[in-house]
């Protein structure tokens, strides 16, 4: 959104680095779009402060709680004029954890993260540490935590009923590679609808790549195949440790632990309010030309109609949508049973807002796009609560470190190839509970693919109970005839969650609303299920950013919330990446570039090259003869060129 009013000149709130040719000029003097650093942390000079203004925010998760935040702490306004209205008794959303040994717990999913998720980590190193002393941050606890420990996974694939498949490159053919190349030059524009099993090839998608790929992030082969794109360039620093994990950090704790309980903590010490069993399903406008306003929050609190009045000079931040509405639950002895309807989740959901939203105007968006088929954005999680048992055993054989030690165990999650279900398990750092008992571990379990019979239960899986989703893991690791000793030292909690995908599924323009519709003035959009120039979805970051998007411009603060990190544009982050997709061998060209920019300043740059020094030039006209063909004139004429730029290179050198 642009805000000519102070100054005259044009200023983005949402910075995109893709709109246009960022330079130096009288005219920007403003950072580029993805900057990143100590000089974006600016407070921004507020004048005076609206009298009488309230917040509200529909939604307690970390997209609702980061707009508190950033209401706080870059918008001025006092924490006692916020009011959080949540479905549930408890914040965090779908960032939860709960339970205790004796009835097992409960995580719905788990968070993995990387250095460069710029907006949580700008948010969390404001916010208080849950162990450290007074003073430490949240940032600085995590630092503590992952720069002694470091995160790596010995057996990220597997097969064959406990065999570790070889998983040290991505697997990628030539034409393969050349596929997400060609990908990562299409533009945006060009991909509305398009699935991923339509661009990609079959063979593609049973390499090493995809099954890589697909149970980190959990793609489909039916949704979108920008999504696919974006996370490509989101991730491109981190692909070449895709394989083995390396490229990730985790929390000491579970998600609701590490993150949602110090941010409610901060919030709740700062004054902000929140009210519980209250489901917002509508908002009361008022429209005058292009202009709408919020005038009223239509709710139901505890069971009954009520409509919150909004002031003319308050804002409105909501949630569009959500992944975890409708989750269903079971246990050893019970499979979920779902309650939403498969192509609509009904007037009592999470969903409503939106839905209501959308049949006022078109700038809202087609929510049943995304909750309109959940046979497509279905998938089900599972936790084990374990004492020592033989899973336990081969655990440790998985595991970099000994699970009881309080290290990183598996680094993150282990696939099984040939499980029908798509398969995955992972056991993080423990004890995963602050409370929890030295003699037990917790352990996550998911799969992709609902629809499918196990290969050992001959069934789909959320028809299985937990115990037959323990049978079909224990399967998998070669163990199956130690189920029963397994079982007896186990507790299952299942959850089976129909949205849980539901932003990757296909989309066009238009089919999200932006943060900050056009024409609203007091409306903000968050969450998974809005539209951002280039940031990817599923991710904390993106939530976060959302959050700051919509406050940023509601309150009308010169400040920018930058682009995704620039890593993308990084030339060492796409030769590692080249080399990486080129499963870890040199890439074409790669030997001509060393022996190029080798003895100068940039000879860093470039990965080191498997032969030894004395061989360089050899490969290197090896591979060029390769580029330009076996007795081409213009072989002697490029090797002749580089003999001159590296004689040039020495001489102004002498």
């Amino acid at each position: 959104m642009t805000d000519t009013s102070k100054t005259g000149k044009t200023f983005r709130v949402e910075a995109d680095t893709t709109a246009a040719y960022w330079h130096h000029s009288p005219e920007n003097t403003l950072p580029p779009p993805d900057m990143m650093g100590a000089y974006m942390r600016n407070r921004p000079i507020l004048g005076a402060p609206v009298e009488g203004r309230k917040a509200w925010i529909i939604g307690s998760g970390i997209a609702g709680l980061a707009a508190a935040f950033y209401m706080i702490r870059d918008g001025g306004m006092a924490g006692e004029d916020i009011i959080i209205l949540d479905t549930m008794r408890i914040e965090g959303g779908s960032l939860d954890g709960a339970g205790d040994p004796e009835e097992g717990y409960i995580i719905r999913g788990g968070r993995e993260m990387n250095w460069n998720y710029d907006n949580l980590w700008d948010m969390f190193q404001d916010v208080q540490a849950l162990e450290l002393p007074e003073g430490y941050s949240l940032l600085d606890e995590y630092r503590l935590v992952n720069d002694n420990d470091s995160n790596f996974s010995k057996a990220r694939l597997m097969h064959k009923q406990g065999e570790i498949r070889d998983f040290s490159t991505l697997g990628l053919s030539r034409s393969q590679q050349w596929e997400l190349i060609r990908l990562m030059l299409k533009r945006k524009e060009d991909l509305d609808d398009i699935t991923i099993e339509q661009y990609f090839s079959a063979g593609f998608l049973e390499t090493n790549f995809w099954y890589l790929w697909r149970s980190m992030f959990a793609f489909e082969n039916w949704q979108s195949l920008l999504e696919m794109k974006l996370y490509m360039h989101r991730f491109l620093d981190a692909i070449d440790g895709l394989t083995d994990l390396s490229a990730l950090v985790f929390p000491k704790y579970n998600q609701y632990d590490s993150f949602v309980r110090p941010l409610v903590n901060h919030l709740r010490d700062r004054g902000v309010k929140v009210q519980f069993d209250t489901r917002a399903y509508d908002l009361d406008m008022t429209v005058e030309g292009d202009a709408r306003t919020v005038t009223a929050i239509r709710a139901k609190v505890e069971g009954k109609d009520k409509t919150i009045a909004v002031g003319p000079k308050d804002v409105v931040f909501a949630l569009t949508g959500s992944m975890t509405e409708g989750t269903a639950y079971g246990d050893m002895d019970n499979a979920p049973v779902l309650e939403r309807g498969k192509h609509d989740p009904g007037d009592a959901s999470d969903w409503a807002l939106w839905k209501n939203l959308a049949k006022k105007s078109p700038i809202f968006g087609k929510p049943e796009k995304f909750y309109g088929d959940i046979d497509g954005s279905m998938w089900e999680s599972v936790t084990l609560t374990c004492k020592p048992s033989p899973f336990v055993e081969k655990l440790k054989e998985l595991s970099v470190n000994d699970p009881y030690s309080g290290k990183t165990v598996t680094g993150g999650i282990i696939t099984f190839t040939d499980s029908n279900w798509v398969m995955s398990f992972t056991c993080n750092r423990q004890p995963h509970f602050p409370t929890q008992p030295k003699d037990v571990l917790v352990i996550w379990v998911y799969a992709l693919l609902m629809d499918k019979e196990g290969n050992h239960v001959k069934k789909p899986m959320p028809a299985c109970t937990g115990r037959e989703i323990l049978a079909e893991l224990c399967y998998h690791l070669g163990i199956e005839d130690q189920l029963d000793e397994v079982a007896a030292n186990t507790k299952v909690r299942l959850a089976l969650m129909p949205y849980i995908t539901a932003m990757f599924m296909p989309r066009a323009a238009g089919d999200r609303p932006h943060v900050v519709p056009a024409g609203c003035t007091n409306l903000g959009l968050m969450g998974q299920f809005v539209e951002t120039s280039n940031d990817i979805i599923f991710t904390m970051d993106s939530s976060i950013r959302t959050a700051r998007i919509a406050v940023y411009t509601l309150l009308g603060l010169r400040k920018q919330v930058p682009d995704i990190s620039p890593t993308q544009y990084d030339i060492r982050s796409l030769l590692k990446a080249a080399r990486a997709l080129n499963n870890g061998e040199p890439f074409p060209g790669e030997r001509l570039l060393h022996r190029l920019l080798d003895k100068t300043y940039y000879a860093h740059i470039l990965p080191p090259l498997p032969e030894p020094e004395s061989d360089k030039r050899e490969t290197a006209e090896g591979e060029l003869t390769l580029l330009v063909g076996k007795g081409n004139q213009a072989l002697g004429t490029v090797l002749g060129w580089l003999e001159q730029v590296r004689e040039s290179i020495r001489a102004h050198k002498s």
